[in-house]
């Protein structure tokens, strides 16, 4: 096995880790629906989403459960093949794409577990609130960035 696919696989368990640690940290330590004040724009919020993505098809009658479980497997399939093809020169992509994993990893085992995937972070600027979300949401995100950036890099240089 090559020591990339490795460390990229490392790096995404670590990343779970720290998604379900926190996760469990916010479900004994907060109560549902009761903001706790942390910064002037910030607040933890234990919340629980049956949806996808900033609680899109959240009240669907719990088909979307299965839908959303199904694409997270595909997904974190298609991620380890690339991760695992991927040449150890492309630390950026590699990085991307292990974030990618957690953060599916992350909610693909809420939905299974628990029917719902945990957010507890909530950020808001006066009355204006951004969805809830967790720390798999932010390694999706930050993931997506990155392999963004990767692909105009790879442009770039061509």
């Amino acid at each position: 096995m090559r020591r990339s696919f490795v460390i990229w696989l490392v790096l995404a368990a670590l990343l779970l880790g720290l998604d379900q640690w926190t996760k469990n940290i916010a479900s004994v330590s907060l109560d549902y629906n009761s903001p706790v004040a942390v910064l002037p724009f910030f607040n933890l919020t234990l919340l629980h989403n049956t949806g996808a993505a900033f609680s899109f098809l959240n009240n669907a009658g719990g088909w979307q459960r299965w839908l959303f479980a199904g694409l997270a497997i595909v997904v974190s399939t298609i991620l380890v093949s690339w991760l695992y093809r991927l040449p150890s020169r492309d630390r950026l992509l590699g990085v991307s794409l292990s974030l990618l994993l957690a953060g599916a990893l992350g909610n693909l085992w809420d939905r299974l577990t628990l029917g719902y995937v945990v957010d507890f972070i909530e950020l808001y600027y006066g009355s204006y609130h951004f969805p809830a979300f967790n720390v798999a949401d932010s390694a999706i995100t930050v993931g997506a960035i990155l392999l963004i950036l990767d692909t105009l890099r790879g442009k770039a240089a061509t």
